[in-house]
This record gives C-alpha cells, sequence and structure tokens, in this order.
C-alpha cells in the first residue's frame, strides 16, 4: 500500500498562494472564518482520512455490499465512518449557523472531500450524497419538510440519495414512468401527500445497514401532468416514513414505519464497491408515500441543483483517484530498480531506479499535468461558487455563469483523463500493476465510472456546445476568454513564461475559431452541428487545464524568483516543468481535434445502423 496519497504541499499552494482562499474573510457571510480554521477543517480531514478511510481502502473492496433477506449489507468499518461524519458537522458544515451549520467555504470543504476521496472513495461518498439531498430539503422544501428530515439527514442518522433513474430512462429523464397519485392526506407535518409507484436503478447508497433510515429525493410523474421534462416533479420519498403517534404533554412522539420501498436487488460493480448501488421497487404494494418537494412539475429545475454540485463532485472524485494512483506510482518508481541509462552499457553497474527512464518521467509527468491541472480548475470552480454565494448583482450572475459554463469541463476532463492516467500507473508498476497485490488496478477500475456518473461525457458536450456558450449571447464564454487573457497578460511578464503565454493565445484564438465554425452550422444542420460536441468538449477542457497550467505557473515563477530552495524550490520547479509538459504533449492536441472539427466528412451521421 502506497503510503502518499495526496500533496498537502499541493493543495496549500492551490487555496492560500493561487487563489487566496482567506480573500474570502472580508465578506460578512465568511468573516467568522481565517486561515487558522481553514487549515484546522483540512487537518481534521487528512486525520479522518488516514486512520479511518484509508485503512479500509483495499477491504471494502475485497468485501462488496450483499444483499442479505431485502437489506444490503455493508462493511462493517463504514459504522464508525458515517458516525464521525455525522458527529463531526460534515454534512452540514457549508450551510449557515441558522440551519445549525458552520459557513464553511465551498473551496474548503471541497478541498477537504478531495482529501478524503483520494484515501477511500467508496468510503467517501456516503455524507456527500446525504448532503447534497438535504441541500435540496433545505432549498425547495416546506418547514414541515426541513424540520421532520434534515436533522437526522445531518447528523448521519439517515442516508439521503439521489433517485433518477429507471430501466429504462438513464440519461433521458423525460422518458421516466415512475408515477405520483395524490391523496387526501394533507397534514402539517404531511403536504401534498402523494402515492409513489415505479422503480428507481443504480442508486448510490440507496439502501445500507449503516443507518436508521434512507431519504431519497425522487423523481416522478404526476398523474395528468404534462407530458415530458416539464411533467416531472420532485419528491422527499423515505425507505420508512415518520408516523406521528400521540402528543404527551408539550411533546409529539412519532415512530417509523415501513413506507413500501423494496430493495429488489444490488449491483456488482467494476470498481467502487465499497459503496452499495441499489435497485429499488417502489409502491409494490401501493403503499409508497412520497412529499412534494416546491411546486408541482419543477423536479428536474430542483435536482439540477443537486446534480451540478455533484458534477463538480465527480470532477473532484475522478481527480482524487487520479492522484492517490499517481502517488502509488511515484513511490513505485522511485524505489523499483530496473534496467540502466540508455546511453550506459556496462552491464557491471547496478540497476537504477527506473524514475531516470525518460519514458517513466514522461508517464509520470502525464499524470501530474492531468491531476494538478484538474485540481486546479475545480479549486477554482469552488471560489467562483463561493463568491457567487457573497457577491451580489453583476457580479454575481457573473460567477454564476463562470461556474455554468465550466461545470462540463470540470465534470468531464478528469473523468475521460483520469482512465488515462491511473492506466499509465498500471503501465509503470507493470506486471505487479496488474495485480491485487498493488492498489493502482483498484484505482483504474474505479476511475472508469466518472464518464458515466452524472451525465455521461457526451451529454456534457451538448450542454456545452448546445447550450452553455450561448447563454445570454455568449457572455459566459467571454467572461471566460476575459480571465484567460488576464493570465496571459500577467505571465508575459515573465520572460520564462512568455512563451507559454503566446501558444495558450494562440490556441485561445484557435478556439474562438472552431467555436464560430461550429456555431455556423447549427442553422444549417443541427444533428451536424452537435455530432462531434464531445470532441468539442474534449478541445476545450485542453484549452481550459492549459490556461490552469499558467495560472499556477505565475506564481511558481513569481517564488523562484523571490528565492527559494530545498523542497520549496523543487516543488516550485516541478510546477515549471509540468507546465512545459502539458504545452508540449497535450496542449498540441488540439491541432488534431480542430481538423477533424473543421472537416465535412459527417461519416458518424451518414453511418447506418444496418451497416455494422
Amino acid at each position: 500500500m502506497a503510503t502518499q496519497f495526496f500533496s498537502k504541499r499541493n493543495l496549500q499552494f492551490l487555496l492560500y498562494e493561487v487563489f487566496d482562499a482567506e480573500s474570502l474573510t472580508q465578506y460578512e457571510y465568511f468573516q467568522d472564518h481565517a486561515r487558522e480554521t481553514f487549515d484546522m477543517v483540512l487537518d481534521s480531514a487528512e486525520q479522518i482520512a488516514e486512520k479511518l478511510l484509508k485503512p479500509l481502502l483495499t477491504e471494502m473492496d475485497r468485501k462488496e455490499p450483499q444483499l442479505v433477506d431485502g437489506k444490503i449489507r455493508i462493511h462493517e468499518g463504514m459504522f464508525p465512518i458515517l458516525k464521525k461524519f455525522g458527529e463531526d458537522g460534515w454534512i452540514n458544515a457549508g450551510f449557515s449557523y441558522d440551519e445549525g451549520g458552520q459557513q464553511i467555504p465551498a473551496i474548503i470543504l471541497n478541498s477537504a472531500a478531495f482529501i478524503f476521496q483520494a484515501a477511500n472513495y467508496s468510503a467517501s461518498v456516503f455524507p456527500f450524497l446525504t448532503s447534497g439531498a438535504a441541500n435540496l430539503i433545505r432549498s425547495f422544501g416546506s418547514e414541515a419538510l426541513k424540520n421532520t428530515y434534515t436533522p437526522n439527514m445531518y447528523a448521519g442518522v439517515w442516508q439521503g440519495t439521489m433517485a433518477l433513474t429507471e430501466p429504462d430512462a438513464g440519461s433521458s429523464l423525460s422518458d421516466i414512468s415512475t408515477t405520483a397519485e395524490p391523496t387526501d392526506q394533507e397534514a402539517e407535518c404531511r403536504p401534498s401527500v402523494y402515492k409513489i409507484k415505479g422503480q428507481k436503478i443504480y442508486i448510490s447508497a440507496g439502501d445500507h445497514d449503516g443507518c436508521e433510515n434512507v431519504i431519497h429525493l425522487m423523481l416522478a410523474k404526476i398523474k395528468g401532468g404534462p407530458a415530458g421534462a416539464k411533467g416531472i416533479s420532485l419528491f422527499v420519498v423515505p425507505q420508512k416514513r415518520v408516523e406521528e403517534l400521540s402528543v404527551m404533554g408539550n411533546e409529539e412522539t412519532s415512530q417509523l414505519i415501513n413506507n413500501d420501498v423494496i430493495t429488489a436487488g444490488v449491483y456488482h460493480k467494476m470498481g467502487y464497491k465499497g459503496a452499495p448501488i441499489a435497485h429499488l421497487m417502489v409502491g409494490s404494494n401501493d403503499n409508497t408515500l412520497g412529499y412534494l418537494v416546491g411546486e408541482p412539475h419543477k423536479g428536474l429545475t430542483y435536482m439540477f441543483q443537486m446534480m451540478n454540485e455533484a458534477r463538480i463532485g465527480v470532477g473532484m472524485n475522478a481527480t482524487a483517484i487520479g492522484t492517490a494512483a499517481y502517488y502509488a506510482s511515484l513511490e513505485y518508481a522511485k524505489e523499483r530498480p530496473q534496467g540502466r541509462i540508455i546511453s550506459d552499457k556496462d552491464v557491471t553497474k547496478p540497476q537504477v531506479q527506473i524514475i531516470r527512464h525518460a519514458d517513466v518521467k514522461r508517464m509520470l509527468l502525464f499524470q501530474k499535468a492531468v491531476v494538478e491541472g484538474s485540481l486546479s480548475l475545480l479549486v477554482q470552480c469552488s471560489m467562483y461558487a463561493d463568491l457567487a454565494h457573497v457577491t451580489e448583482g453583476e457580479e454575481r450572475e457573473n460567477y454564476h455563469l463562470l461556474l455554468d459554463l465550466l461545470t462540463p469541463i470540470a465534470k468531464s476532463y478528469p473523468s475521460e483523463m483520469c482512465c488515462l492516467t491511473t492506466s499509465a500507473a498500471v503501465q509503470i508498476l507493470g506486471g505487479a500493476g496488474y495485480t491485487t497485490d498493488f492498489p493502482v488496478e483498484q484505482f483504474y477500475r474505479e476511475a472508469r465510472i466518472h464518464p458515466i456518473h452524472e451525465g455521461t461525457t457526451a451529454i456534457h458536450g451538448l450542454d456545452l456546445l448546445g447550450r452553455k456558450i450561448i447563454i445570454k449571447n455568449g457572455k459566459s464564454l467571454q467572461l471566460l476568454v476575459t480571465e484567460i487573457l488576464k493570465t496571459i497578460e500577467k505571465a508575459n511578464q515573465f520572460e520564462k513564461l512568455k512563451p507559454f503565454a503566446q501558444k495558450l493565445q494562440h490556441y485561445l484564438g484557435k478556439t474562438d475559431s472552431i467555436t464560430r465554425h461550429l456555431l455556423g452550422l447549427a442553422s444549417k444542420d443541427l444533428e451536424i452541428f452537435l455530432s462531434d460536441a464531445t470532441l468539442y468538449l474534449e478541445l476545450f477542457g485542453i484549452m481550459t487545464i492549459a490556461w490552469q497550467w499558467l495560472v499556477q505557473s505565475i506564481k511558481a515563477e513569481e517564488a523562484l524568483q523571490a528565492g527559494t530552495s530545498g523542497d520549496e524550490e523543487n516543488f516550485y520547479q516541478g510546477k515549471i516543468f509540468t507546465l512545459r509538459y502539458f504545452y508540449e504533449y497535450e496542449l498540441v492536441k488540439i491541432d488534431a481535434l480542430m481538423k477533424r472539427l473543421l472537416s465535412e466528412d459527417n461519416v458518424t451521421v451518414e453511418m447506418k445502423a444496418e451497416w455494422f
């Protein structure tokens, strides 16, 4: 087992040198915090990761959840972890003081989540699923729903989920068939009660024995409502519903009773095995009650709040797993002797560690470039989310637009690329990497879910090209271009960074040209316009990560010019050399992508199903 799974120094660099998380404390909402409280949160996360999560990484993979007598049994080591997350307030730490939260900035909480995910991805998902579900209730639910469900969710006693997917409606949510029928059970504690019927699949933490109750935020269609996505509503559907018993003195008593939500199966996955994924049957005995969240037929709008938060989370998950794999392969490369430098043919000399071979360094640089570039983008997005929360007017709108534009990239680039970086980690270990004796094969398997989670890469390509870049007449895109140009201007002040600033400006111009070309196709043939949206997303992702490497390198070059030595000099030199690698090996891939996107050969559109 590799000893290092993330870099505390790199996280501090991003938080305090690059993005200045401390500047958030000037705003009233965050004014009670300081660098000391931020570090305390991150140190606490590291301790939990080291002591509770990481020791179970391999064991949770080997002892995956099982369905026993209608209940999913998870690894017993999760019980104290779930208790710890609840007792320490992690689930609602970002919420306001009035709601029992700590008003911790997203940039800090997401960084803490990164630490948990790098230590043990499966173990990390339970509390943050609950946080997302609780956030929907607190944002759109009635006071009765908030009072009934969120306290136990915050405490980690009840699990929260997002229940969207159905057997015949995966990404196409407009085709869901789960129904909701109004009842006459209107009461103060149970407003807008409906009978729910249908089934949901692939529900993360949809059932397990580490909690007393599971609270599903479930999409369903009210009978008689509009067709398609316009008819989707959002419901709280508890596994066990709360029933009032009596009033004793001034205290109400209640009990949990079965709500006819049956666990029909648990899926056995390629990776990410420690967290259960359930198949749920709802209303089989016509006795499932669901409680409407917000207004009817606005469920998809509400759910997108959780989905967008989760999409940033998925990008962070992928980055965390890629980071853990990087450090495992780096440690191995430093210790494993094999072969000699190519120019030295003297076989009597001892073998050298494989990290001295150029191709191994290439694979390590590839991993470092992707995971540290992705983490930088995700921390940037978290900062935008915080600023959107505390600013007002046009400034707030601009941060929202930037975050909205970058979300499909922040989700998809690390998701796709960390499938490749974890593969490179396996390659560095050679035959050892292909065995369960080393952790990288597990990381390789676990990385693969992220291009699927929370919308496939293709969906995010369609979202970026077909919607995000044209919102408000392209304002979000112009805002991002302005941010990148600011970085280029600043980099041009450093002689060493000028060539990279010029190269990024060149590719920024190319990206603008290809965007204009593709938008010109939109009015002529919509299918052709969007047929290669995934490739456009890839191109945009490369350009965006190149921007992040220039952002980081400005701070690294400033530090080097100020004078550093030892480990600090090594750290900053590593940043500069990784910038060089990314611009030499990755940024140039835009040329090939542009050639394809400009081509008039529409082979994927014209190909017929019968010809396969």
